[in-house]
């Protein structure tokens, strides 16, 4: 097996035993990168120089009894809406072309600091907007499991990139399912802290209160490690949790007897692949039959959360986006006055997904509709948060599907947006919610293709995720890997 097929535990191992080297490790990644890229396009840029740079580092430290924890020497890739000093940071617009930020995101900041190694900068759905990562300015990202299929999105690259095992292991951002939902459909293990348990500073903002970093992993094991890495309070991020942090291993092993899991109602039917539900129905009974106590849970606001989502998500990244404008940095699109450069700078600089949720957002805030659109969206969303309180007052987790189906045909939803939204329906009411929530991976379909299981929990309770989490696994016992990584 190659190294770049190591997990991030596994490697970790094998550095302290002296069985390779930080520098091999990289190579190994760096060597797989150039085998898969120009049919994944995982990357919109790859830092070889920077990363065997940082590898060598690495390997002195270690040689010379400096270790700086199960990160030490480990490749990771960064999605690009994670600024990285002097590294180009795009949000794969054209609107960011050349852009490299003065500073790290601090998530950024603390990987390195853990002694991580970034690989590179990972492809996205522009500014984070999509469920395929074909919304890029740069192309579209392709599923290592076939490569006729989108990896999901917005974190596609990240998770192509750790499938393809071109990393270790991947940051992606989650505003409403865009760590679960491409991890899901490339098998992997996809986990949304809970809202503020990490730092959003220098994460380029889609919608704020939504928005939320994590990791993108092959195993819960190396979940945990990278979460542990990135999380915590920051003075930089007035969102960011000044509490104690969990400790996130604390209930690992404990299993499920006696837990009580609560399967969504909402969350299945008509829209839901049966390969998909048969996959889900299976892994209950079987959390059943290690003595976790199932029922069925009514959380009747999911029905509107897509609506309510594609309200707020729209209306922030209105706000949000009026800041790319031709003046500071960026694109720049000659005018004869101001006001007509900003307009063709960011008409030519915007995809036409950005654009269509810009307006869309700009309507639902305008005068004489916020209370009708934004404002009763906030009210669902409120409602929702109360359906989660009393569903959690009669169960312990909810369990769904991550995504209603597998793995798409890339173009066979670009030309109906409703069809797209529809890929995070699952995944959507925990960023409302501000909940953590994690896919793993429980099998693949009758084409070969993954299926994800979702966990979600109340907020702060990623201890109890992650026993679940890893029961899920320990009884999945996935370990497949995609076709373009198979000799």
């Amino acid at each position: 097996m190659s190294l770049a097929d190591l997990t991030i535990a596994e490697a970790a191992k094998g550095l302290r035993r002296g069985a390779f080297g930080a520098r091999e490790l990289v190579d190994a990644v760096l060597e797989r990168a150039a085998k898969t890229e120009a049919e994944l396009h995982a990357y919109l840029t790859i830092d070889h120089e920077g990363a065997r740079e940082a590898a060598a580092r690495a390997d002195e430290e270690l040689a010379s009894g400096v270790d700086r924890g199960p990160l030490h020497g480990i490749p990771v890739a960064l999605k690009d809406n994670l600024c990285t000093e002097g590294l180009e940071t795009t949000c794969a617009s054209q609107i960011l072309a050349g852009y490299h930020p003065p500073y790290d995101a601090t998530a950024v900041r603390k990987l390195r600091e853990a002694g991580a190694v970034p690989v590179g900068k990972t492809n996205l759905d522009e500014f984070a907007m999509g469920s395929s990562t074909e919304n890029s300015a740069y192309g579209p990202t392709r599923n290592p499991w076939d490569t006729d299929r989108v990896p999901g999105g917005s974190s596609g690259g990240s998770a192509a990139a750790v499938a393809a095992g071109s990393a270790l292991g991947a940051l992606g951002s989650d505003t409403g399912g865009s760590i679960r939902q491409p991890a899901a459909l490339c098998g992997l293990v996809g986990m949304k802290p809970t809202y503020g348990l990490v730092s959003r500073y220098g994460l380029v903002a889609f919608a704020s209160s939504l928005d939320q970093i994590g990791p993108i992993t092959r195993t819960v094991e190396d979940a945990i490690l990278l979460l542990e890495a990135i999380a915590g309070h920051d003075p930089a991020d007035a969102t960011s949790w000044a509490g104690d942090l969990p400790d996130f291993r604390s209930e690992l092993g404990r299993g499920v007897e006696g837990l009580r899991i609560g399967i969504v109602e909402e969350l299945s039917g008509d829209g839901y692949e049966p390969a998909v539900s048969a996959a889900v129905d299976a892994m209950v009974s079987s959390l059943e039959a290690e003595g976790a106590r199932v029922q069925e849970v009514s959380l009747p606001t999911f029905d509107v959360a897509l609506s309510a989502y594609y309200l707020i998500a729209p209306a922030e990244a209105s706000a949000n986006l009026a800041r790319f404008d031709g003046v500071r940095y960026g694109l720049r699109v000659p005018g004869a006055t101001t006001e007509e450069m900003m307009a063709r700078t960011r008409a030519e600089g915007f995809g036409p997904e950005v654009i269509r949720r810009i307006l869309l957002g700009t309507y639902a805030l305008s005068a004489g509709y916020y209370d009708a659109f934004y404002g009763q969206a906030h009210r669902v969303r409120t409602l929702i948060t109360r359906d989660f309180a009393r569903a959690y007052e009669q169960v312990d987790v909810l369990v769904s599907p991550t995504s209603p189906t597998v793995a798409f045909p890339v173009g066979a939803r670009t030309e109906d947006p409703l069809a797209m939204y529809l890929s995070d329906i699952c995944t959507i009411p925990s960023n409302l919610a501000g909940h953590p929530a994690i896919s793993i991976p429980i099998g693949l379909d009758p084409a070969g293709l993954p299926i994800g299981f979702q966990v979600m929990a109340p907020a702060l309770s990623e201890p109890l995720l992650f026993r679940v989490a890893a029961e899920v696994e320990r009884l999945a016992r996935f370990d497949a890997r995609p076709e373009v990584v198979t000799p």
